[in-house]
C-alpha cells in the first residue's frame, strides 16, 4: 500500500456472538480492508504442517479422519488449560500475523481504513497497534440465542468460551467507541458507519 496518506487502523471487538462479523462486513463495504483473525488461522490450522505439530504434541486426537486439524478437538484440549493454549497461540499467531500484514499490504492505497477484527484482540496486544477499537454490544440473551442458532452451543459452551478471554465489561472499557447490536441490520450498518466516519475524520 503505497501514497503519503495514512490509513487509519481500527480494532474490532465484542463478546462472543455479539455480531463483530456483521460490522466487519459493514466496514468490507465502505471501503475497508478486513483482517478476519478466525479465518485467517483457519487457513494456518490447514497447512499440512500445522497439522502434523499438533500431532506431535498432541496425538492423533486432534486430526480429523480427513488428515485437517479437529478444531472441535483443539478447543476441548486447550480450554481450561492455559498452558496448551499459550503453545498453540505461540504456533497460531505469528502465521495469522503475517497474513495480516500480506493482506494489508495488498490493500488499495485510497481504503478508508484497516480493520484487525480478532477475538483475541486485546489479549495478543493488538489494540495497542489501532487508532481505535470498536466494541461491538448486545445483551447477554441475544449473544446466547445467536450462537445457539448459529454455532450449536449452549449456555455452558458459551461461558466456557467467554471465560478463556478477558472480561466484556474489561474489553468494553477499554474500547474507543461502542456500537450497540441489539437492533436489526440496519440499524448495525448506521452506528458502524457513524463510528467509522468519526474515526476517519479524526485521522
Amino acid at each position: 500500500m503505497t501514497g503519503t496518506r495514512r490509513v487509519p487502523v481500527i480494532g474490532l471487538a465484542g463478546g462472543i456472538g455479539a455480531g463483530k462479523s456483521a460490522a466487519a462486513a459493514v466496514l468490507a463495504r465502505a471501503g475497508c480492508v478486513v483482517s478476519d483473525s478466525d479465518r485467517d488461522a483457519a487457513k494456518v490450522l490447514a497447512d499440512p504442517r500445522v497439522v502434523e505439530t499438533l500431532r506431535s504434541w498432541w496425538g492423533d486426537e486432534v486430526v480429523a479422519p480427513g488428515g485437517s486439524a479437529d478444531r472441535s478437538a483443539i478447543a476441548a484440549r486447550i480450554f481450561g488449560d492455559e498452558d496448551a493454549r499459550r503453545r498453540l497461540e505461540g504456533l497460531i499467531h505469528p502465521e495469522v500475523h503475517r497474513l495480516r500484514e500480506a493482506r494489508f499490504a495488498a490493500g488499495p492505497s485510497d481504503a478508508t481504513a484497516l480493520v484487525i477484527d480478532a477475538p483475541l484482540l486485546f489479549e495478543a496486544g493488538l489494540a495497542e497497534s489501532c487508532d481505535a477499537v470498536f466494541f461491538v454490544d448486545a445483551p447477554w440473551a441475544s449473544r446466547l440465542a445467536r450462537v445457539v442458532e448459529h454455532r450449536g452451543w449452549d449456555e455452558a459452551e458459551l461461558r466456557r468460551r467467554e471465560a478463556a478471554q478477558l472480561p466484556i465489561e474489561e474489553k468494553r472499557r477499554r474500547a474507543t467507541l461502542v456500537i450497540d447490536n441489539d437492533s436489526d441490520a440496519e440499524a448495525l450498518e448506521s452506528a458502524v458507519v457513524a463510528a467509522l466516519r468519526q474515526v476517519t475524520e479524526e485521522a
